[in-house]
């Protein structure tokens, strides 16, 4: 075609404008038109409708403000816009990505992280979208909606990804809590722009992921729980159950239904199955059925069970072991949530090696370059001198340590025989009474101490018991600085590490292999092999050793974890920390 005849681009853009002149100026023309005409549009001009609207601090402020839930996410939306000059982050060329849809449809399945959908659900961003679609030849009104919608689902998303990394309560404003871990101190803002493929991050925000695996695999326990409530959950033994290995007894088909299934192992020939009572809103119970005897995978899964739940793997089930048989599927449910919770507190990195205490488990982690060295059992406060739940670096290892006597043991337990026989009571204790700290502490004469009269405030010396077998702190301590006076340390007592409840301490945590625990503190440090440890402890002379590095230590309280193998585990709430948590976290 010769090139006065083709149509120039100048020609079709004039020809298009003057339709949508007409178009806009009669009242008849349809929307049908319209697409046409969009559609006669060159390629670039149609899809870029003009320019991308931009917002500004004015506009998100008070857009943010004037939603209670997204007010508090208002610091976040900030951050976002003014990293970006305030450009839309949910739009491009006039369209919304696709992390939109995305985001919506993780706060759906909220409810999979124990978390409730309708928190989230703030914006009808179904009829934003639709409103949004017929605007489309309106550019003022288009723009106006994509400036609302852009900043609706920041909002959205703050609002939820701070209950997903931060958690829904803060432990440090409920002091029933007790929780003063270190903060996870993830930044939002930077979170979601590694979700718009704005920027790289090592962790799964892209995928709206959790931070540790150990949370995942809670995820998955809530999941088969929550599936087990909705089958009816588990049949309540009767009360009066006793049964040890090789007895017959009714209770065993329900035994067995309990902790088997249905479908792990088939009834042996003429075992009646069990009958199972369910009540609406009440938990099943297992009626009479004939005698089956215990025995053999069932007695395996006895203990298995027992040691899930931190018993003593016996097989006998009774006492403490049918009691946990009974707790309804309900309350585990809660646990696993109120778990879950606490994972969103930690940190979201973990140091490469540290140490790691769960008190409710009465163990003692090592971590060496993110892989689990070793554990040992620890022995933890007693309810009433509870450990506390804090995270700090260790610096020391004390060898052949000396006892320094709480003012509390003082008044309460040694003031009448003090007060008595100074000086014998010191040395039939192994203790003495010294001015100063360290090497400078120097002997104070006991019978110059008006014990009887003694007070807090005028107690101005130090009584400690001197290294030896007698020390309450064992051979070895082990000190990360805290305002708790907390620390790790070796025991005397070492029959107490038979018993499955170890809550025994004034506060402090007793390790049960000090020596192994040393020796691995101080494997980096030159001249201090085994061999040199114990000859130090031997020769009863305080010495305090420098850790090569400090050494972060998490004290932490998690009641229910699922280990690597998917098992999971359950341990009972022996401060009470889970109840005064359910308290904030389910009203």
């Amino acid at each position: 075609m010769h090139a006065l005849h083709r149509p120039t681009f100048f020609t079709t853009f004039c020809c298009w404008l003057l339709g949508l002149l007409l178009c806009t100026s009669a009242v008849s023309c349809s929307q049908d038109q319209k697409a046409q005409l969009k559609n006669a549009l060159p390629d670039g001009l149609i899809k870029a409708g003009g320019a991308q609207p931009k917002l500004d601090s004015v506009y998100i402020v008070k857009y943010m403000a004037a939603e209670p839930k997204f007010k508090d996410q208002t610091e976040w939306a900030k951050k976002f816009y003014r990293e970006r000059d305030f450009r839309l982050g949910w739009f491009r060329n006039h369209e919304l990505v696709p992390q939109a849809r995305t985001l919506l449809g993780v706060i759906n399945k909220a409810a999979d992280e124990g978390l409730d959908p309708k928190e989230y659900k703030t914006k009808d961003f179904d009829k934003l979208f639709s409103d949004l679609e017929a605007a489309q030849g309106d550019s003022t009104r288009r723009n106006a909606l994509e400036k609302e919608i852009d900043v609706a689902l920041s909002g959205t998303y703050f609002n939820y990804a701070s209950d997903f990394y931060r958690g829904t309560v803060d432990p440090r404003s409920v002091k029933a809590i007790d929780w003063n871990i270190k903060r996870n101190k993830i930044k939002l803002h930077k979170a979601l722009m590694t979700i718009l493929k704005e920027r790289e991050s090592t962790y799964g925000y892209y995928d709206f992921e959790p931070l540790h695996p150990e949370y995942d695999r809670l995820r998955k326990a809530l999941a088969d729980y929550r599936a087990i409530q909705r089958n009816g959950g588990w049949a309540t033994l009767p009360v009066s159950t006793r049964l040890k290995p090789g007895v017959a007894s009714p209770a065993v088909a329900a035994l067995r239904a309990r902790l088997l299934g249905n479908g792990a192992a088939a009834p042996a020939a003429g075992t009646p199955a069990v009958t199972v009572s369910n009540k609406p809103g009440q938990p099943a119970t297992a009626t009479s059925a004939a005698p089956e005897k215990y025995e053999g995978e069932l007695v395996e899964a006895v203990k298995e069970f027992q040691t899930m739940n931190g018993l003593k793997p016996d097989g006998i089930v009774a006492g403490e072991t049918l009691r946990l048989l009974n707790i309804p599927v309900s309350q585990r449910i809660d646990q696993i949530m109120l778990n879950m919770e606490r994972w969103r507190w930690i940190p979201k990195k973990f140091e490469p090696s540290y140490l790691l205490v769960n008190i409710p488990e009465y163990t003692l982690h090592v971590v060496e370059d993110n892989k689990e060295a070793f554990t040992m059992p620890v022995i933890v406060g007693k309810t009433l001198n509870a450990t506390p739940v804090f995270s700090d670096k260790m610096e020391f290892v004390v060898l052949a340590p000396y006892w320094n006597v709480p003012y509390s043991i003082i008044d309460k337990e040694l003031r009448p025989k003090l007060a008595a026989d100074p000086q014998g009571t010191l040395d039939r204790l192994d203790m003495e009474v010294v001015k100063g700290w360290g090497a400078k502490a120097t002997p104070v004469d006991p019978s110059s101490i008006d014990w009887a009269n003694l007070t807090e405030k005028t107690w101005k010396y130090t009584l400690r018991r001197r290294p030896g077998p007698k020390n309450d702190l064992g051979d070895v301590k082990f000190i990360f600085p805290n305002s708790n006076d907390i620390y790790l340390h070796d025991t005397p007592h070492d029959e107490l590490f038979s018993q499955t409840k170890r809550g025994f301490s004034h506060g402090c945590v007793r390790v049960a292999e000090p020596i192994r625990l040393a020796e691995y503190l101080l494997r980096d440090k030159p001249n201090w092999d085994r061999t040199a440890i114990l000859d130090t402890i031997a020769g009863r002379r305080e010495k305090y050793v420098t850790l090569p590095e400090k050494l972060p230590v998490y004290l932490v309280y998690f009641t229910t974890w699922v280990d690597e193998a998917g098992k999971v585990h359950f341990r009972d709430d022996i401060y009470g920390h889970d109840k005064a948590l359910a308290k904030e976290y389910f009203n």
